[in-house]
């Protein structure tokens, strides 16, 4: 199953999960009306003991939630997604624009490469299986020739297996980038689906006396972590940018007859690394937009496993790059 495909699973579950909400509802109703006979009491009693004329409009609140939680599904949950909803359409649109340049800049940079390589006669037999007969004809069956014959071989088959070394490890880096990406989409779904379950429940605590503070703190958090999605595929659009011009300059220097490529791809697997530690950073952006608590412990965790990952990964790449005293943990 294609990663894109989990994103849409995640969001089925979430959808399927919110009918639950209507069974908190009812125990809500409980106790928020107990809640609220208990708030109005107060008010008017307050009001007697003072020889005051009893203000009425604070005495709204209580039912103003009971209605909230009567159509909570409908009236909060359809509310707040139908307006955060556009937010995530037009952050994962931008993302998928970002991605489709970077594809197409990707086949064409391999196209100009192999051609670049083939230029090259230092290199062409190793990539190209009719340049290395055409120079297996051009020897002779001398000692010598038979010595260079095998070296060739050898070369070639070393070749092969760098490459297949290095398409491993950057294969291996792309499952870790889209793990990551999932982590935080699963962490992001299973949060909403606990707010939105037991929202009824916060609204009916907010009614009580003391506890009104519950309410905006719901609020706040619910928009917190459905903003996660968004400022992800901002994150990723962002690396797809970054990416994308450095295809472009890839491909200016590879117009150039004389340039030999590279073929290490240092700086995508750099930049997948910086992609998988980025992804863990998320909960902490989408807290400076809007500011919220009580994921902090949990997420402070996961941002110290992020960065204990991405020294692994980063010394990896340093091995693979030269630097083989890359640090595996700090």
């Amino acid at each position: 199953m294609e990663p894109n495909n989990l994103h849409e699973v995640l969001r089925s579950v979430y959808e399927e999960m919110m009918p639950m909400c209507a069974d908190m509802a009812a125990v809500a109703k409980g106790a928020a009306g107990l809640g609220a006979l208990f708030y109005v009491a107060l008010k008017v009693w307050q009001s007697l003991s003072r020889a005051e004329s009893i203000d009425l409009f604070p005495m709204l609140r209580p039912f103003a939630i009971g209605i909230c939680i009567m159509f909570f599904t409908t009236l909060v949950l359809g509310s707040l997604n139908g307006v955060m909803s556009p937010i995530v359409q037009g952050s994962h649109s931008m993302l998928e624009n970002q991605v489709l340049d970077m594809n197409e800049l990707q086949q064409k940079k391999d196209l100009l490469e192999r051609e670049a390589m083939l230029r090259n006669p230092e290199m062409a037999y190793l990539i190209s299986n009719e340049e290395f007969d055409k120079k297996l004809e051009e020897l002779g069956w001398s000692p010598s020739d038979l010595v260079t014959m095998s070296g060739m071989y050898i070369e070639r088959e070393m070749f092969a297996i760098k490459k297949d070394i290095r398409d491993g490890f950057r294969e291996f880096l792309e499952i870790l980038f889209q793990s990551a990406a999932l982590v935080i989409d699963t962490i992001r779904t299973f949060f909403l689906i606990v707010l939105s379950i037991l929202g009824p429940i916060a609204f009916a605590i907010s009614v009580w006396d003391g506890f009104q503070t519950t309410l905006s703190q719901w609020l706040t958090r619910y928009i917190s972590v459905y903003l996660w999605l968004p400022v992800a595929d901002i994150f990723s659009a962002i690396l797809a940018k970054i990416q994308t011009l450095i295809l472009e300059r890839d491909i200016e220097m590879l117009a150039d007859p004389t340039f030999i490529p590279d073929t290490s791809n240092t700086v995508y697997i750099i930049y997948m690394v910086i992609g998988i530690i980025g992804y863990f950073t998320v909960p902490t952006v989408t807290g400076w937009v809007i500011q919220a608590g009580g994921a902090g412990n949990f997420m402070r965790n996961v941002n110290q496993t992020a960065t204990k990952s991405g020294n692994v990964a980063g010394a990896a790449v340093g091995s693979a790059t030269g630097n083989i005293s890359g640090r595996l943990l700090k």
